[in-house]
């Protein structure tokens, strides 16, 4: 009787979805974001779209990443089926919201495209933890805000004001979740370029607060994430588990997202 060669087993899960929490977050907030302050038809569609271009980096890069290899793995047609799936899904999203949009709303699609690219090539040489490719991908996803409201029939100035508000946000925050966690491995931290780079955040909202552009609600919410982060690198901060800062860091996310909904809704 001839033995029978088991074949290994395939984890769909770490195939079709994202390894990394995180970015979620960064997909959530300019969904909200931009349909809380300018609802259409056109506008969900892009939050589709969006929803399958995120899907697509996990098996997107793991296809690349065989094919650079020129290797065939079993997880290697998984990947570029989840692949096809999601491409498919956000380019139906794409062409459906173009036929139902008031305006273009190319312009912050066309800025955000080279920061994925960038992302996407970090990840094909497995190099997607590092702080460049998280900061070009959080600032390509915060994107959709604009398109969205753009969409909707919003200036362009005024979209793109959405963009640079979560581009603010997702700065200070991947500098301060990188500088918290190692502080939390009891490695040393340079606490400059957090205090750099909330400060440079928060001087933007305030300019575009200035110019009309951002309501002074969004400032308070900067405000408020430059004292989460004193009181998280302080040395009176609790022990935390790296699990429970990201969520941390997700509510703080999505109160930034309630406080300029707000702010733009009522003006203030």
């Amino acid at each position: 009787m001839s033995a029978v060669t088991a074949q290994p087993r395939v984890n769909l899960k770490n195939i079709a979805l994202p390894a990394s929490h995180g970015g979620w977050g960064f997909l959530l907030e300019p969904i909200l974001l931009g349909l809380w302050v300018a609802p259409s038809a056109a506008g969900l569609w892009l939050a589709v779209a969006a929803l399958g271009a995120f899907l697509a980096q996990q098996p997107l890069k793991l296809a690349l990443t065989d094919r650079r290899k020129k290797r065939r793995y079993p997880r290697s047609v998984w990947a570029e089926r989840f692949s096809v799936l999601y491409l498919g899904t956000a380019a139906a999203g794409i062409v459906l919201a173009w036929l139902t949009a008031a305006q273009s709303f190319w312009l912050p699609i066309g800025l955000a495209a080279p920061l994925a690219l960038v992302q996407l090539w970090f990840d094909a040489q497995n190099r997607g933890r590092e702080f460049i490719p998280e900061l070009f991908g959080a600032g390509a996803l915060g994107a959709v805000a604009s398109a969205v409201a753009m969409a909707a029939g919003w200036p362009p100035a005024l979209a793109l004001a959405l963009w640079a508000i979560l581009l603010a946000r997702a700065f200070g925050s991947i500098v301060y979740v990188r500088a918290r966690l190692r502080l939390e491995r009891g490695q040393p931290v340079n606490k400059t370029p957090v205090w750099a780079a909330h400060g440079a955040g928060l001087l933007a909202v305030v300019a575009l607060a200035l110019l009309g552009l951002a309501p002074w609600l969004t400032v308070a919410a900067l405000v408020l994430l430059l004292g989460r982060a004193l009181a998280g690198l302080s040395a009176y901060r609790q022990s935390i588990a790296p699990k429970i800062v990201g969520f941390q860091e997700m509510g703080y996310g999505l109160l930034t997202v309630a406080l300029t909904a707000v702010g733009y809704a009522l003006g203030l």
